[in-house]
C-alpha cells in the first residue's frame, strides 16, 4: 500500500496547504489513528487523521476558482476575522486562498482545496509572473517608470528587474515574478509615489477579464490544463525551496 508523508496527505484532503498542516503537527494538533506524530511521518489510505479532533477525509473533488476579491477583504481562512475570504465568498465546500491580496487591493486570486496546487504555485522559484494595474497619487515619469523596471531597494534586498509600462499620466501596469510583502507599494513608496489603486489582472496564464468585482467562476479546462503544465516542475524543486 502507497505510504505518503503526513502532511501531503493533510493537504490533499482540502483541509489546508502542506506548510499549514506542518504547522499543525509541530502544536500536537495531529492525530494519526488516535496516536500522537512526528514530523515527517508517513501514513497509507486506511489511516484514520484528526486534526483538532475531527476527523479529516476527501469528500469532494478538487475545486479551483478565480476570485476577483474587493478592497477591505482580507484573504484568510480565520473566520473569527471580520472581512474574511472565506465568509465573503460563502462557498459551501472547504476552500483556501493562494496567496494573498492586501486588504486595501483588489483583484484575482485563486481559491481551491488542493494542497498540493497551492505548493506549486507558491514556491519562490519557479517565477510565475503576476500582473497588476496600479493608480498613483501623481503623474508618472519615465525616471518613475525605468527605476521601476529595474530594481528597488526594500526589505533589505532589491527587487527583480521586471516589466513596467506606463497605461495614463497616473496608471501603469506592472509584471512581477517576486511576492515580496506589499512589494508594489513599498516600491512607489521608495519613490516618493502613493499607490491610490492596485488591481491584480493576471497570475500565470490566467486572467480576471470581465470577472465582475466581488464574484467567482471556476477554471475552464484549457486554463486548468495549462495552468498544471506551467507549474509542473514545481514538484522537482519542493526541496531546494524550502
Amino acid at each position: 500500500m502507497e505510504l505518503k508523508r503526513l502532511n501531503k496527505a493533510i493537504s490533499e484532503t482540502g483541509y489546508c496547504s502542506r506548510r499549514a498542516a506542518d504547522r499543525l503537527i509541530e502544536e500536537g494538533k495531529v492525530l494519526v489513528n488516535g496516536q500522537p506524530v512526528e514530523m515527517g511521518q508517513k501514513v497509507t489510505a486506511e489511516d484514520q487523521i484528526t486534526v483538532n479532533g475531527e476527523v479529516i477525509t476527501k469528500e469532494v473533488g478538487n475545486i479551483y476558482l478565480i476570485f476577483n476579491k474587493p478592497v477591505g477583504i482580507t484573504c484568510t481562512t480565520d473566520t473569527s476575522i471580520k472581512g474574511n475570504i472565506i465568509d465573503y465568498i460563502g462557498y459551501p465546500e472547504r476552500i483556501f486562498p493562494i496567496g494573498r491580496i492586501d486588504k486595501p487591493s483588489e483583484g484575482l486570486i485563486f481559491m481551491t482545496n488542493d494542497g498540493d496546487i497551492v505548493n506549486k504555485i507558491l514556491r519562490a522559484k519557479n517565477n510565475h509572473e503576476k500582473e497588476y494595474v496600479v493608480k498613483v497619487n501623481k503623474r508618472i515619469t519615465r525616471s518613475f517608470v525605468e527605476k521601476m523596471r529595474n530594481g528597488i531597494p526594500i526589505l533589505n534586498t532589491v527587487t527583480e528587474k521586471c516589466k513596467v509600462e506606463q497605461i495614463d499620466p497616473y496608471t501603469f501596469n506592472i509584471v512581477l515574478t517576486q511576492g515580496l510583502n506589499r512589494q508594489i507599494r513599498r516600491m512607489c513608496d521608495y519613490l516618493d509615489y502613493e499607490v491610490r489603486e492596485l488591481k491584480r489582472v493576471r497570475i500565470m496564464n490566467i486572467k480576471l477579464g470581465s470577472l465582475k468585482r466581488g464574484k467567482y467562476r471556476t477554471f475552464t479546462g484549457p486554463e486548468l490544463k495549462k495552468l498544471n503544465e506551467l507549474i509542473a516542475d514545481s514538484s522537482k524543486t519542493e526541496e531546494a525551496s524550502l
